[in-house]
């Protein structure tokens, strides 16, 4: 290893010339402090002569840095001393990171750092909505190729996932739906109860999950279930490039991919919207019957004389358009995963948050459509 050397030449009253030489390196880092310590005050003018560094690593590039320009050297002139290339690098990359300017305020930086968060959050978005609209024009373009015959309909796959996403998440959906069907129950009771109306009960339990809960509670329990779990099997297989292999095979990752997926949902979200709207109803019925004296014969009878059937077609119209935005989103997040663990956490959250924000988005708008056409 060679020594740390730092040699001085100076004329009276001119600028002079500082010569380094040996590997300002962590390891020698006290010497090459020590040496350093020895520059003049001021070093403004001088030239600086870097040739016979024999090696720098970032500890030895921001001790050199920090030390020249606390005595008033420019970058420009420790850049012009003939630097080996990768002591260029190295030194260019510590000088980057360093600027040594002046914090700005606190009051500015809070300023900055607000108008900067909500400039980001506004380019993402448009970001985000842009590639979710290019997703499901490219997503319709292909399931219009596999109806027409062009492109091929994974069966096996399609059959697997309406297990996973349909038949092994009814339960869930059946207790949480039974659950909430009767707290609305209960809830109803409560106020009612005071008008002597204990009986339009079975109204308000109809119409709320006929209409609404039903298709809402499934829709926001299978994008936490199945979208991220759409996400995170393709951003595994993104991550370990398996994506890359198929299209060097040939193959296409929308049609080998996503179909199967958006076909299995599309197929299941009705299926378990319909389970739901049973359940909360038998929740409703269970509440009538042990607090509020309405048998289940009762229940029925009344449900049948004063429910529309339009109601169940207005929830059962929302199950399609909930399934096709949870597949969409699940899956082109896992299409956007970078290659790490932690890009696929991030997408799996992002998919989440996205499908269910879209799934009440469109059921409000939903909502406002039915109400003007007076269904």
């Amino acid at each position: 290893m060679g020594s740390v050397q730092v040699d001085i030449q100076s004329s009276q009253g001119e600028p002079g010339e500082v010569r380094l030489s040996g590997r300002f390196t962590l390891a020698a880092i006290a010497e090459v402090e020590a040496q350093l310590n020895r520059l003049p005050a001021s070093l403004s003018g001088w030239r600086w002569q870097l040739s016979q560094l024999e090696a720098m690593d970032s500890a030895g590039a921001l001790c050199l840095w920090r030390a020249a320009r606390s005595r008033g050297a420019r970058l420009e002139d420790l850049r012009d001393g003939q630097m080996r290339d990768e002591v260029v690098t190295m030194f260019d990359l510590v000088t980057q990171a360093d600027k040594g300017e002046a914090p700005p305020s606190v009051e500015r930086e809070s300023w900055m750092r607000v108008l900067e968060r909500i400039g980001l959050a506004v380019l993402t978005l448009r970001n985000d909505a842009i590639a979710l609209l290019g997703f499901v024009g490219l997503t319709l373009q292909t399931l219009a190729g596999v109806l027409i015959g062009k492109r091929r309909l994974r069966w096996t796959a399609t059959v697997h996932h309406m297990e996973q996403t349909g038949f092994d998440a009814v339960p869930i959906v059946a207790l949480l739906s039974f659950l909430v069907g009767s707290v609305v129950a209960f809830l109803g009771a409560t106020v009612l109860r005071d008008f002597g109306a204990s009986i339009f009960t079975v109204e308000l339990v109809s119409f709320s999950f006929l209409r609404e809960f039903g298709v809402l509670l499934t829709a926001i329990l299978l994008a936490g279930r199945s979208g991220s779990a759409f996400t995170a099997q393709i951003g595994a297989m993104k991550s370990r490039e398996e994506l890359d292999a198929m299209r060097a095979l040939g193959l296409d990752p929308v049609e080998l991919l996503v179909v199967p997926r958006l076909l299995a949902l599309l197929l299941m979200l009705p299926v378990l919207t319909f389970v739901a709207m049973l359940s909360g109803l038998l929740g409703g019925a269970l509440v009538g019957s042990l607090a509020l004296d309405i048998s289940p014969g009762m229940f029925l009878s009344r449900l049948h004389e004063m429910t529309e059937v339009r109601h169940f077609y207005v929830g059962m119209v929302k199950a399609p358009v909930f399934a096709f935005l949870i597949a969409v989103v699940g899956c082109l997040e896992g299409m956007k995963v970078a290659g790490s663990a932690e890009s696929v956490g991030k997408h799996t959250t992002s998919s989440v948050v996205q499908a269910i924000f879209l799934v009440i988005l469109f059921d409000a708008l939903f909502a406002i459509f039915f109400m003007e056409m007076d269904w």
